[in-house]
């Protein structure tokens, strides 16, 4: 953009899911619907809400921390298609120097993850024993951005197959130390055997979540906790399998059962009003900028086009406490040539992107 401080945005804003208006400016990159004096510069489209990606890891690669450089590189590829606000769901580098680029996404932060010792990826996660947990969750939670992540279940060598992590009572005084702190708790889990302990014991939301059943969903829709499917991760589990096969037989047949019905798990927790959201889970072992591909897998699982939308757009938005398109809120947001109420895959080509009110793609 220009020197200019004023954009307009019309055609059709999507400032809800039925609320549709006909224009918006930014100014001084704050959102008004109210017109302002002077020039502006316009663009014209179908406007959403900056996307958001609720399980995205900046600064982290397959083999662990990054470098500056290589995390900027991944925020400019979320920015890129379209993710202007991440839920970072774990990362073992700093990257509180992007709050200070207007030109970069905005950054929840879960701080580190929390495992238990040679139960998860190396170099990712503080590795601790049960009695360690609530200091260590104290810890994240006044490092992090209003989140704390615990790895809920891996691969428990001895056993062959995955396998719950943490004790009941050690999760309960956790949780209950970072509900203390203003924090809430997500959980990376596979499996089934950790879910009910860990929504007993009061988790906010679960990430993956391919373990579901007919037993635990009723359960976390009573008590309202979410789940961030990250369907394109879970792509890879018969990969994974593969590589895993010889080793641990049950393991990578295990990962193979949760696979075949990832589908049908999504579809059943959405079905019985289990609250759902976008996550892609970059920064791993999967590229950046998957947002679209994401909530494409969504509509594949049975959700509706609108709520896949809104489970990255207003919905999420709202479940993260950040502003969508309201009045005065940060003008984050993303046109495109198309409705995507429509055709969700219209999301994986935006014609304008706009960041604090400036087009930056």
């Amino acid at each position: 953009m220009s020197d200019r401080t004023v954009l307009h945005v019309k055609g059709r804003v999507l400032a809800g899911p039925e609320d549709v208006r006909d224009e918006l400016w930014a100014v001084d990159g704050r959102i008004t619907y109210e017109r302002p004096r002077g020039e502006a510069l316009t663009v014209s489209g179908w406007a959403l809400p900056g996307l958001v990606d609720a399980h995205c890891h900046v600064g982290l690669d397959q083999h662990g921390p990054v470098s500056e450089e290589v995390s900027e590189k991944q925020a400019l590829t979320d920015r890129d298609a379209g993710t202007l606000l991440v839920r970072d769901a774990g990362s073992p580098s700093d990257t509180r120097w992007i709050d200070a680029r207007e030109d970069l996404p905005k950054i929840i932060r879960a701080g580190r993850h929390i495992a238990r010792t040679r139960r998860y990826i190396r170099n990712y996660a503080h590795e601790i024993e049960p009695g360690d947990l609530v200091a260590y969750v104290a810890r994240e939670a006044r490092r992090g951005d209003g989140w704390v992540k615990l790895v809920g279940d891996w691969i428990d060598r001895d056993a062959g197959d995955l396998a719950a992590c943490w004790p009941r009572g050690e999760v309960e005084a956790a949780i209950a130390e970072a509900h203390r702190l203003g924090a809430r708790v997500t959980a990376h889990c596979f499996a089934e055997d950790s879910l009910r302990d860990l929504v007993e014991a009061g988790i906010d939301c679960i990430e993956h979540a391919t373990g579901l059943t007919e037993d635990t969903i009723p359960l976390f829709a009573e008590r309202g906790v979410a789940i961030v499917p990250t369907l394109v991760n879970i792509a890879t589990f018969p990969h994974m399998a593969d590589g895993g096969e010889a080793k641990f037989p049950d393991w990578a047949a295990h990962m193979r059962r949760l696979y075949e019905r990832r589908y049908d798990t999504v579809r059943s927790a959405y079905d019985a009003g289990v609250p759902v959201f976008v996550g892609t889970d970059a920064g791993g072992s999967l590229a950046h900028g998957l947002v679209a591909a994401e909530v494409a897998e969504l509509v594949k699982a049975g959700i509706s086009a609108l709520d896949a939308l809104s489970a990255t757009a207003w919905g999420a938005r709202a479940w993260l406490g950040r502003p969508a398109l309201e009045e005065g809120a940060p003008a984050d947001l993303v046109v495109y040539d198309q409705d995507p109420r429509a055709d969700v895959r219209v999301l994986a080509a935006p014609s304008r992107i706009v960041l604090n009110g400036r087009i930056v793609g």
